[in-house]
């Protein structure tokens, strides 16, 4: 299904960015917010770290539904954990980079949609 190959690359790229904001920020982070002076990676460390590990949440949340067997749980965690991913995406456009929508809220909503037709 081609949800389900979306559910994974969303989960994949959430485990990337709790890698990145874990234990690369002071590297991978200042190529990626090019916008933040460099000379806030290192103070901010502690804070990525925190974010890091809510992406990991939300990457463990969707790698679960590949275990649920019942269709009707399996949707519902899905459509909870992609409405979790697609919130966040929004809030961080708004709030951080615009170009968040598009990494993270737009293949969770496209996620969503998918399941919705199906």
């Amino acid at each position: 299904m081609a949800q389900d190959i979306l559910i994974g690359i969303i989960a994949i790229l959430h485990l990337y960015f709790l890698w990145f904001e874990m234990f690369a920020w002071t590297t991978i982070g200042k190529k990626i917010f090019k916008n933040l002076p460099a000379e806030l990676f290192e103070p901010t460390k502690p804070l990525a770290a925190n974010q890091g590990l809510y992406n990991g949440f939300l990457a463990a949340g969707l790698i679960w539904t590949f275990f649920i067997e019942d269709p009707i749980w399996k949707i519902n965690i899905s459509l909870f954990f992609l409405g979790c991913v697609a919130v966040a995406g929004i809030y961080g456009a708004l709030s951080a980079e615009r170009k968040i929508f598009f990494v993270q809220a737009l293949p969770a909503l496209i996620a969503l949609l998918l399941i919705f037709i199906g």
